[in-house]
Order: C-alpha cells, then structure tokens, then sequence
C-alpha cells in the first residue's frame, strides 16, 4: 500500500508551452501533426490526461499533463523531438507557474 501512495504522490501536474518558429510553413505542421497525435494517444492509452489548445496570439500553445518528473521528461524530449526546427518548447512543473493555478480546480483528477 505504501508503494501505491509513493507513486501517486510522485506525480506533479506539468505546462508545456510552444511557440512557432519565425518561419513555420502549413507544411512544416502537417509534417508533424500526425506524430504529435500518436505522442499524445500513447499518454492517454496509459490512462493520463493532456489538456492543450492555443494561446490568443495564434503562435503559442500550452499542453498541461500529469505524471512523475521523469515521465514528464521523456514526454518532454519526444515532443521537442517531433517538433523541432518548427516549434520552440519549455516544460515548467504546474508550481512554477503560479498564474495558472487558478486553473487546477478544471482539471480532472
């Protein structure tokens, strides 16, 4: 039982931010879109959540998930993978970014 509650204590809520790259083509997302979607379904066929969508400037994104740090990591460096030279990235862990917080109440747990 002590094991159960070490790992879920462990998981800590992440914000990934993207922002585009100056000179993005149509064709540089459609490249990586289908990627992007098989990253994000094999993270909710482990029954883990991605709530994402863009910022009001049309060149920003965030993506918010849960999971231990080296979870978020690997999540992390695939997606930077898939999306670099189209896409800058940074993961914050959900406490360092305190203006979100407002936000934690929407997500489900």
């Amino acid at each position: 039982m002590s094991q159960v509650s070490e790992t879920i204590s462990e998981k800590l809520t992440w914000v990934l931010v993207s922002s585009v790259h100056d000179n993005t083509s149509v064709d540089d997302f459609a490249k990586i879109t289908p990627q992007v979607v098989e990253l994000v379904d094999e993270w909710q066929d482990k029954g883990k959540f991605v709530w994402s969508g863009p910022l009001s400037d049309n060149k920003t994104g965030i993506a918010i998930f849960q999971g231990t740090k080296e979870e978020a990591d690997e999540f992390h460096s695939r997606y930077d993978k898939i999306c670099s030279g189209v896409l800058n990235s940074y993961m914050y862990q959900w406490d360092a970014m305190p203006l979100l917080s407002f936000f934690e109440d929407m997500v489900p747990a």
